[in-house]
């Protein structure tokens, strides 16, 4: 996720505080989702509550969700206004729907999943998502995960660690690094942001603008909170949430995120399926929405100015058939 794991630099008056979380693709998201008076939504993925607070602004209603407890409670203080039009629920977008019944919703006008690390995560040391500051070898988006980034650095083999910074951090030199780190965990075990961040360094000396450990923070985040399984398995459970004509929408942050999004979305906007040893096409059985989005929107160049964050950032949509 290139800049992600780089402190955010964001345009604010001095002496202000920075958000909780800053979203991206704000307008975009709300323009694209429709949401209005009488109508529902599921935002999978709350963080500081900006997209939750565009929908419930238009009129409609949400049931916001965070696997972390600092989401939760953010939003919990800063969106009270709303009242009971907002529904929280402290689960990761895969568990969510078993909360739906006892709030006593069947399906939703639009789900939004906004994927990635939010600014307080980042700017908070004892998370351990960040080499900016020193802080744990942590790395878990909620308490409910057991597994921390110490534990990959510290015990996994050395092939597990190579397809890790390589698989999921996208690191050319993933063999080298794994290779040093094993060297060094030998002698003294990893405990720290900072000591993982100078070890890489050793190995990459640092050059430009982006930290050389940013993939290797990177593929180890997305291994402790095992990320892409999650979104390959809710993606097909969110789109059946869906009434006729609702909206999924989904901002993803690196190329491993938008390659499954972007294979999904394909897969259930085909009409038709065309083989080359099949005499004719055949219909999709698949077949449920269409593309909203025929290309990625990013942000402007103005929102990429004031939030780095959203330089990578891409959004997609899809809209369920009528039933």
């Amino acid at each position: 996720m290139i800049g992600v794991l780089e402190k955010e630099v964001m345009v604010r008056n001095a002496g202000q505080p920075r958000p909780f979380h800053e979203p991206v693709l704000l307008a975009e998201t709300i323009t694209l989702l429709k949401p209005g008076s009488g109508k529902i939504f599921f935002d999978a993925t709350v963080g500081g509550g900006g997209h939750t607070r565009g929908l419930l602004a238009a009129g409609a209603d949400v049931v916001a969700g965070d696997q972390d407890p600092d989401a939760i409670s953010e939003v919990l203080s800063h969106l009270a206004e709303f009242g009971s039009r907002l529904h929280l629920i402290r689960a990761n977008f895969l568990e969510a729907p078993r909360h739906f019944a006892a709030l006593g919703v069947e399906a939703f006008d639009g789900i939004l999943i906004d994927l990635g690390v939010s600014s307080h995560q980042l700017d908070s040391p004892a998370r351990g998502f960040s080499f900016q500051e020193e802080g744990p070898l942590d790395m878990r988006m909620g308490p409910n995960i057991t597994l921390r980034a110490a534990d990959l650095v510290n015990f996994a083999p050395e092939e597990e660690l190579i397809d890790i910074f390589r698989q999921l951090g996208e690191e050319p030199a993933a063999r080298r690094i794994a290779a040093h780190l094993v060297r060094r965990r030998s002698e003294r075990l990893f405990q720290t942001t900072t000591d993982l961040a100078r070890a890489v360094e050793e190995v990459i000396p640092r050059r430009g603008s982006r930290h050389p450990a940013t993939r290797v923070f990177q593929g180890l985040r997305i291994a402790v909170n095992n990320e892409l399984q999650i979104l390959e398995q809710a993606l097909p459970v969110l789109a059946g949430l869906l009434k006729s004509d609702g909206r999924l929408a989904v901002i993803t942050f690196h190329s491993l995120e938008d390659r499954i999004v972007k294979h999904y979305f394909r897969r259930v906007s085909q009409e038709w399926i065309d083989r080359p040893e099949w005499p004719e096409p055949r219909p999709n059985p698949a077949f449920n929405f269409k593309l909203i989005t025929t290309r990625p929107i990013e942000a402007s160049p103005e929102e990429k100015l004031r939030n780095p964050r959203s330089r990578s950032a891409k959004l997609r949509v899809i809209e369920r058939n009528t039933l």
